[in-house]
């Protein structure tokens, strides 16, 4: 007859179930109200006794927990139960299986130094014996070698079956220090004076890992970060990333992909995976594959939303995959190809399309004015490339933005008119939902018709704000210039009254002038009758 205990959550998950203890094994099952609908229809789980190794009892964090240490899957939390069902669970255990509970006190002093222990299926950290906390290696995603003495362990929060019940620990990070070691001088070994060059040399050979070293491999050993290096289906050495900087090494597992570098370690499952691009570099002599990743890979506080592989354009690879034929006709036969043959940035990008199941976005039927996909422009203080994609606006190559057609409200050209004497022109991409506005900047004017063209072209809202004023300015001074025929034929009419009253007024002037005469012919003369005929001026008086 078994034994059941209601109200028992699974690894710190949100949602109770019942446990089960039986002579065939463990069972725990999610309670039939309450949760989700897809929680409810999921499978139990069941544990048979020959997966049993050790059990602990300790306080947890809805009263107290069970933790059972597995053979081959991992060690199982059960939290939720009294601390009157001790003596019930402690006695099932030993008469079914014959296992001792072990009763565990944790060290609540809240230091954050101690001893950190790699066991069988989780790493416990602990002070004065007794343990702090408790780090199961199905959690741990990744981890890295920040530094000489610093390793970082990166968690998974992508778990579908693993749904935490509030906020969720993505990383932790570990100091450990190296030993100080002393050597007396007869410890030191003795060598002649020609043999000195030759010792630096083997020491620089046989340095040894420090602690933090060591630590790192044992902890990627333990955790089976990864797969075996038989389970890789292909690798490709010494690939160029733009983003993160650096070259590695690509191992394609079935389930993730490894990025292996000098410094960093990358782990990456293919459902992180969302788009695949492959766009031609604008020099015509790369090419580039963006992986757009959600979420992101992290390395210390900076994210990696985008991963930018680069490949020169004319380089061929010829690999082989590393599956056996029943493998490949039962699951990757319609996916991929046994052997490849072509050039590289063809076949990494077919493998991972078969691999992820994402399709691989090429550039449009867009062309610039020079037959290329894509144009020189500016994002802040950044310069790179802008693809008008068939759906998306891509920047390349740092920072890497992707901006849906859907999510666009409208396009601003500015700085384009023909009045301009500047040669290029900003493109503004204004949000949906105000969300705010990228601009994208000194983009060649040579191109901004055809640029213009193809958005309207995709049904995109386009403004010419320079040709928009043009056309009102030319508006305006064609009404002005109407006016001002009107007025000038006024105004000419006007000139010529003036000009006949004045020669009105002046003929006798005229006509004396050239036919009297008492005409004085000299300058001089001439002057004093100008003289006399102005009125005197009245005298002064004294």
């Amino acid at each position: 007859m078994s034994t059941d205990f209601d109200r028992i959550y699974l690894n710190q998950s949100k949602f109770n179930g019942r446990f089960r203890i039986a002579d065939s094994g463990l069972g725990w099952k999610a309670a039939a109200s309450g949760g989700s609908a897809t929680n409810q229809n999921k499978a139990p789980f069941l544990l048979p006794a020959s997966e049993l190794s050790t059990v602990q009892w300790s306080r947890g964090c809805r009263g107290f927990e069970l933790k059972i240490n597995t053979k081959n899957q991992g060690a199982l939390q059960l939290d939720g139960f009294s601390e009157d069902d001790f003596n019930i669970i402690k006695g099932d255990f030993h008469r079914r299986f014959s296992i001792q509970v072990e009763h565990k006190e944790h060290s609540l002093r809240g230091w954050n130094w101690g001893k950190a222990d790699l066991a069988r299926n989780e790493m416990v950290f602990s002070l004065n014996g007794k343990p702090t906390f408790e780090i199961p290696y199905s959690r741990i995603n990744n981890t890295n070698l920040t530094n000489k003495n610093e390793v970082a362990i990166e968690f998974d929060i992508q778990d579908e079956n693993y749904q935490p019940a509030g906020d969720e620990l993505v990383e932790m990070r570990f100091y450990i220090p190296d030993a100080v070691k002393e050597e007396s001088d007869e410890e030191k070994p003795k060598t002649e004076e020609g043999d000195v060059e030759m010792e630096g040399e083997e020491k620089e050979e046989k340095e040894e890992k420090s602690l933090a070293e060591t630590f790192y491999d044992e902890l990627k050993e333990k955790a089976d970060i990864g797969e075996t290096a038989g389970d890789v289906i292909v690798s490709f050495p010494d690939v160029f990333f733009t983003t993160p900087r650096g070259r590695y090494d690509i191992d394609i597992y079935k389930n993730s992909i490894r990025l292996r570098g000098k410094t960093y370690e990358y782990k990456l499952q293919h459902r992180q995976i969302q788009r695949i691009v492959s766009l031609p570099k604008a020099d015509d002599i790369n090419h580039l594959i963006v992986l757009a990743i959600e979420p992101p890979l992290r390395q210390g506080q900076t994210s990696y939303p985008f991963l930018v592989l680069q490949f020169q354009k004319e380089e061929e690879t010829e690999v082989q995959l590393n599956l056996d034929d029943e493998d490949y006709e039962t699951n990757y036969k319609d996916k991929l190809k046994k052997q490849y043959d072509a050039k590289t940035h063809i076949v990494i990008s077919h493998i991972l399309k078969g691999i992820t199941g994402r399709r691989v976005i090429v550039p449009a039927e867009y062309k610039s004015k020079y037959e290329q996909c894509a144009v020189s422009c500016s994002y802040k203080a950044n310069e790179g490339y802008l693809y008008p994609l068939d759906n998306a606006f891509f920047f390349l190559t740092k920072p890497t933005l992707y901006i849906p057609f859907s999510d666009i409200s409208s396009i601003n050209i500015s700085r384009a008119g023909q009045t301009t004497t500047s040669r290029t022109f900003d493109l503004e991409v204004i949000l949906r939902f105000n969300r705010g506005s990228t601009t994208f900047a000194n983009i060649s004017r040579e191109e901004q018709q055809i640029l213009e063209q193809y958005l309207k072209s995709k049904n995109l809202r386009v403004r010419n704000e320079e040709k928009e004023a043009q056309q009102r300015l030319q508006s305006a001074l064609g009404s002005d210039s109407e006016d001002e025929d009107i007025n000038m034929g006024s105004a000419g009419e006007e000139d010529e009254s003036v000009d006949e009253e004045f020669h009105d007024s002046s003929d006798d002037d005229d006509v004396a002038e050239e036919f009297d005469s008492d005409v004085p012919s000299s300058g001089g003369e001439d002057e004093e009758g100008s003289d006399s005929e102005r009125p005197a001026k009245k005298p002064k008086v004294e």
